[in-house]
């Protein structure tokens, strides 16, 4: 157990969250739909990470949505903050240490589908880790060899994509390339995405995914589109925008999570 978890249940005694969310940026406030909800600073816990990006509150929520109850972190931080791809690894490990089974991550991305412009969510099926680094790095034992060839869950994107239907959003599923940041990809590393069969582009989830799969969790993650990726537009490309265009998709993925954590989980 980690010492986040110690604190977490000494805090919350009896907390037992059965799923796990980590929130991107402009999704903080999908945390308003959590009843009896409890904050706890990422500062009391650690290993959790400081919130240094805009649109990341950073604290963890506890309390239910529907019939579920969940663990939600308002903010993460990225491999391009620190250098380090192993920086949620305390935040995963302990999202696991409390009881969560499942980890469902989102994400802001640009998007490569010219039929999934800003303000739309594509669903991850897989991902591509063109930043070539991992949060196992240094770990010993077998257990760092995690087998992804079905890292993200099934049964979860089969529910989504249901709900999706029956609200009328649209779903598309894509794959996911992971690039290091901070800085935006060049129109010829898009191209170069395409080629290798990426829908969406990003700088954050793939370590997490890794690291929940490696703890046994089951996952999913959607991308919200917040702009069209470099050399597909001729909007420049900036955080502000991300923010920016985050708001409707944001709405739509609010409603698929609310949707689903209120069913049969």
């Amino acid at each position: 157990m980690t010492a986040a978890a110690k604190i977490i249940q000494h805090k919350v005694p009896g907390v037992a969250p059965r799923v796990g969310i980590i929130l991107g940026s402009g999704l903080g406030g999908f945390a308003d739909a959590v009843e009896d909800a409890i904050a706890l600073p990422y500062g009391d816990l650690p290993g959790f990470p400081e919130a240094g990006v805009a649109g990341h509150a950073g604290q963890l929520v506890l309390g239910t949505v529907g019939k579920t109850p969940v663990a939600v972190c308002q903010g993460r931080a990225h491999y391009y903050e620190h250098g380090d791809a192993s920086v949620m690894k305390e935040t995963v490990r302990t999202l696991k240490s409390i009881g969560c089974e499942t980890l469902i991550l989102t994400n802001a991305a640009g998007s490569l589908m010219e039929e999934s412009g800003p303000g739309s969510v594509i669903l991850i099926n897989d991902h591509i880790n063109f930043a070539a680094t991992s949060p196992l790095f240094g770990e010993k034992g077998n257990d760092r060899f995690v087998d992804l060839s079905a890292a993200y869950d099934a049964d979860i994107r089969e529910k989504l994509s249901t709900i999706a239907d029956d609200l009328g959003i649209d779903l598309p599923e894509g794959v996911y390339m992971w690039f290091c940041g901070p800085h935006f990809e060049t129109p010829a590393e898009i191209r170069a995405a395409k080629l290798l069969g990426a829908d969406a582009v990003g700088m954050s989830t793939v370590p997490e995914v890794i690291l929940a799969r490696q703890a046994g969790m089951k996952v999913a993650a959607m991308s919200i589109v917040t702009n069209m990726a470099a050399g597909m537009s001729k909007t420049a490309l900036s955080h502000e925008q991300t923010m920016e265009q985050a708001a409707e998709g944001a709405r739509k993925v609010i409603r698929l999570l609310t949707a689903y954590l209120e069913g049969d989980v």
